[in-house]
């Protein structure tokens, strides 16, 4: 099987791709990236990606695709940056996906996602899973971390502060609270990878306690 992967630079997508390219059942792995990637892998093809502009991209035929895109309101400078990053660009992605023959889409969103809501980043986030459900693949993942675990390359010490604090929480964090505990980055990944071997028809939602209980 073929794969296509947006977003493989980032926390969760370089994990994503590790796991892809060990996978024996995804002979290709196509990555639309806009920095080089420093792995060398045979069965790895890199893209130089225009998410603006994905229409003169020609990667070949795809069965599943990965969207772990996104970015803060802070990194993007403004709400309409970040609204381009985690809604155009995945849509983009998403829909060259499908006119490529993705049969299976999993994506990264976010607890919380939610096309009503009146806080800014959760309404993104929702809106982009309902478009991402209009598009029509056979098979939708959507993935709801909470805050993930993993070696960031930035440094980003008070969100660090706040993981150690919610890790020593999370033996407390039972019941209805049980998936605002942390998760690791490569328990999402492995998640994502699984589910598109084992996909089911329509549009599957995994809210992160889900998401542990994929990898238990």
């Amino acid at each position: 099987m073929r794969a296509w992967i947006a977003g493989a630079t980032g926390l969760t997508g370089s994990a994503l791709l590790s796991l892809l390219l060990r996978e024996p059942r995804y002979d290709r792995v196509v990555a639309f990236v806009r920095r080089p990637l420093t792995i060398v892998d045979p069965k790895l093809t890199e893209t130089a990606a225009d998410f603006t502009n994905l229409r003169e991209a020609n990667p070949g035929f795809v069965d599943a695709a990965f969207c772990c895109l996104g970015t803060t309101i802070k990194t993007a400078g403004s709400e309409a940056a970040f609204r381009q990053v985690d809604h155009d660009y995945v849509l983009a992605f998403a829909a060259a996906a499908k006119a490529h023959g993705a049969q299976h889409f999993g994506v990264v969103s976010s607890l919380g996602a939610d096309a009503q809501s009146r806080i800014f980043y959760n309404r993104v986030k929702g809106e982009t899973e309902r478009d991402l459900a209009a598009l029509g693949f056979a098979s939708l993942g959507i993935y709801r971390p909470s805050i993930l675990v993993g070696g960031r390359q930035e440094s980003r010490p008070g969100e660090r502060a706040g993981i150690l604090l919610m890790q020593a929480a999370s033996p407390l964090m039972l019941g209805p609270i049980r998936k605002y505990r942390p998760i690791r980055v490569t328990t999402v990944a492995g998640a994502m990878l699984r589910q598109s071997l084992e996909a089911k028809p329509g549009v599957e939602i995994y809210e992160s306690d889900g998401i542990q209980s994929l990898c238990a």
